[in-house]
């Protein structure tokens, strides 16, 4: 038994619209874990520049993508540079556009519209054309619905949907969502996940937790 290859940009065959985004992204404020991919028709190289909005090296916010993420198409994850400062009368950002008015830069302004890095936990599902928000955290196992605006931190192993997005429903009860999280499968040696794939998708929970 044989993962497939974390360090190759397209890990299917013949199927170059799907890669491993930790081979894709230049930034180092990009972190993206294992097995994390991105699939679009015109090709995940685009991930970078498509869908990760706004991320400017002077604002110091990152986006941090756990372990065995599944992202589709069009995602957007909105970063902190396009927030503007609400304190004054206008929210106007004057002091980008140089000349005289970039010595009206207030630092603070950066301040006052910062939210934080942005988290995906790991094994979380992003569907088509899904905007994330600044300094928003997904927590583990789960599930956003396609087209949803995500501005609030989800709950590992929620669904949520909407715009905004809201909790639909959760995947499973408090106990087992508990017991997952103690299991944490996506922080296993390779060759464990390997051997226990089919525990790891199937619906007994026993069994994931004596997995060898």
């Amino acid at each position: 038994m044989q993962a497939p290859d974390p360090n190759v940009v397209h890990p299917i065959p013949g199927h170059t619209r799907c890669g491993f985004i930790k081979n894709i992204v230049t930034r180092p404020t990009i972190i993206a874990g294992d097995f994390s991919y991105y699939d679009d028709p015109e090709g995940p190289e685009r991930f970078e520049e498509h869908c990760v909005l706004y991320h400017y090296d002077f604002v110091g916010d990152r986006l941090i993508i756990g372990r065995y993420c599944a992202i589709a198409a069009n995602t957007r994850f909105i970063m902190n540079g396009a927030n503007h400062d609400m304190r004054g009368f206008s929210t106007f950002p004057f002091s980008i556009f140089g000349g005289s008015w970039r010595e009206a830069f207030d630092p603070q302004s950066l301040a006052a519209g910062f939210r934080g890095d942005t988290v995906l936990g790991n094994d979380v599902w992003l569907g088509m054309e899904v905007t994330i928000m600044p300094g928003v955290t997904i927590g583990d196992g789960a599930i956003i619905a396609a087209k949803s605006v995500v501005g609030k931190d989800v709950p590992p192993y929620a669904i949520v949907a909407g715009n905004p997005a809201r909790v639909v429903r959760m995947r499973f009860d408090e106990a087992t969502v508990k017991r997952l999280l103690a299991i944490a499968w996506w922080n296993w040696p390779v060759d464990k996940v390997t051997r226990n794939t089919d525990a790891i998708a199937g619906t007994d929970l026993d069994r994931l937790e004596a997995a060898t």
